[in-house]
């Protein structure tokens, strides 16, 4: 048992596993078969490695994908504002359409219902035909359906569609920004670097862009109702809808001429950064398990060395196509990128829901997004009566902790997931095991769970807004730190099945927000404030208290789940 994981023998290397280099001064020894990157002194491979096909989006120069990445990322703050669109208009809109605080705050539970139910159907047609026509649908039903919001008036039915289609219209941004990131940007697996956390953490190019890609997405929606309570008090709730018709308006033109298909089909061989784990042999394995840390033999040697190495059988296209002109490039549609089932590919994330790695991913970053929302939609209500008196915009205001806890729990995300691994690597004697990204739940326990306690306990008799606002931007800190613990485990240690994992975590956590708007109201009014937050954050810690079977069990599971596949099994894959 490597500090507590316990380990399987069956099979002998447990997919996810891996051992990590700790000598940058060793001689590099450089594949003529294989691309590298020459720039700094020692040899880079590229992950995954490029084609020979001026078409393909790696080999585009960097000026160009990273204007896409940047298009794509000014969108997504603007998609990101769409749910928290209504949260500082609450007790507003409750008076003028003449509804109570439960059926106001199912317009935010149906546009994520309509989040949920699209990304789901989104990621498969993604799969299979590309992103970009997926794009250009999302922000036109944005500005369709922003301007409709707007012109809807005081009839609530039509707001509420109007909500739904902007559901639909956010759901490409949010489930497939991050995947254009990874058909952007390579890798860049260096030697000292884990051969594990090839998408994630360490990366020379996709690192700070994929930083840069949830920024948007998550810095967006928390300063959203700062704004909105503003221009509500000023010029109308209306105008929150048209400014984002008329902004997404001004971005249309920069996705249709300057964002082209990302995803690109290329040999098996080249995707290296999903089939690196195949490439390390039983016997480099064993050997690396029983040597000290400080051996510096060489991972990148071993795969070119190794005879069931996927890296080293690349061949280079005999033909390479012409390049696609420009016009071309415009279509919505450029070819298939796949030859599997479409309808298969929309089932396949349903059996995954019952892995048990799964659904402690979708409990630990779903769980704590839905009290973020619940906590949004009662906010207003909370605020409304003596002593404080809140309108829209001093509600909206409350919402400058809960961004700033955002960015904090990026930043203390980013500094424990790196420092806490290499310690463990350390202490493991060089071998990485996927489990250690749980340690990252710890956190998340201590910040989430004192949060939405503290909420609770400031909150239920009101003296000033400081503390409750504290205490929600704690509460966003744990989700944040919640969100990348579940994310990096899942692409650790299950990256054959991470697009359908991800798909699942979509789906449950929208599913499960649009549940609570139905109940959280009736909540404080049967249980009262205090009562209701002690038993959300109690749920909470069990929830996090999962993450212990999950550390011990996890390998174990990772071995059964490589024996018996779900997908294979129920005839999905």
């Amino acid at each position: 048992m490597g500090l507590g994981v316990c380990e399987s023998t069956r099979p002998a290397h447990v997919p996810g596993t891996a051992f990590v280099l700790d000598d940058a001064t060793r001689h590099v020894d450089v594949d003529s078969r294989m691309k590298y990157d020459n720039s700094g002194p020692i040899p880079i491979i590229l992950v995954p490695q490029p084609s020979d096909d001026l078409n393909d989006p790696l080999n585009w120069s960097i000026w160009k994908r990273d204007l896409i990445l940047f298009i794509l990322s000014l969108v997504s703050v603007i998609a990101s504002t769409l749910s928290p669109l209504l949260a500082a208009n609450t007790v507003t809109l409750s008076v003028l359409l003449h509804r109570d605080f439960t059926q106001t705050a199912l317009l935010t539970g149906y546009h994520l219902c309509g989040v949920g139910v699209a990304g789901f159907l989104f990621v498969a047609s993604a799969r299979v035909w590309g992103k970009r026509h997926l794009y250009l649908l999302g922000i036109v039903l944005i500005i369709i359906s922003s301007a409709w919001g707007g012109a809807s008036g005081l009839n609530y039915k039509s707001l509420l569609w109007a909500r739904i289609v902007q559901g639909i219209g956010l759901a490409p941004f949010e489930a497939l920004v991050n995947a254009s990131v990874g058909d952007l940007y390579f890798v860049h697996v260096s030697s000292i670097k884990s051969v594990i956390t090839l998408i994630l953490t360490r990366f020379k190019e996709r690192g700070k862009r994929m930083a840069l890609s949830n920024l948007a997405l998550f810095g967006g929606a928390f300063f959203t109702p700062v704004v909105v309570g503003k221009i509500t008090h000023t010029i109308g709730w209306e105008w929150s809808f048209y400014l984002i018709a008329i902004f997404s308006g001004a971005l249309l033109p920069l996705v249709i001429f300057f964002v082209p298909e990302t995803a690109y089909r290329r040999k098996s061989s080249l995707n290296t950064d999903y089939v690196v784990e195949d490439s390390i042999s039983k016997t480099a394995i064993e050997k690396r398990a029983n040597t000290s840390v400080s051996q510096p033999d060489s991972i990148s040697n071993q795969i070119c060395q190794s005879g069931n190495g996927r890296w080293t059988s690349q061949e280079h296209d005999p033909v390479v196509p012409s390049k696609v002109s420009f016009a071309r490039s415009l279509l919505p549609f450029n070819g298939r990128k796949t030859d599997e089932n479409f309808f298969k590919l929309v089932l396949r994330p349903l059996p995954l829901f019952f892995h048990p790695a799964i659904c402690w991913a979708c409990l630990i970053q779903g769980a704590l997004i839905g009290w973020t929302v619940m906590i949004g939609i009662v906010l207003a209500a909370i605020f409304l009566g003596p002593p404080l008196w809140f309108d829209e915009v001093k509600t909206g205001y409350m919402y400058t902790g809960p961004f700033v806890g955002a960015i904090l729990g990026f930043l203390v995300a980013g500094l424990l997931s790196d420092w806490s691994t290499k310690l463990m690597i350390r202490r493991n004697r060089g071998v990485y095991e996927p489990e250690f990204r749980i340690l990252l739940v710890i956190p998340q326990l201590i910040f989430g769970c004192a949060g939405l306690y503290g909420f609770g306990i400031t909150s239920n008799h009101v003296t000033s807004w400081f503390w409750p606002d504290f205490f929600f931007a704690l509460e966003v800190m744990g989700m944040v730190l919640g969100a990348v613990a579940s994310a990096l485990y899942i692409v650790d240690a299950h990256r054959d099945i991470a697009v359908e994992a991800f798909t699942c975590l979509l789906i449950f956590k929208n599913m499960f927000s649009f549940g609570l708007t139905w109940s959280a109201y009736d909540w404080l009014n049967t249980a009262g404030i205090s009562k209701t937050f002690y038993i959300i954050a109690s749920v909470q810690v069990g929830v996090c208290l999962l993450s212990i079977p999950m550390y011990v069990l996890g390998k174990k599971n990772r071995a059964f789940f490589s024996r018996h596949d779900l997908l294979k099994m129920t005839h999905l894959w």
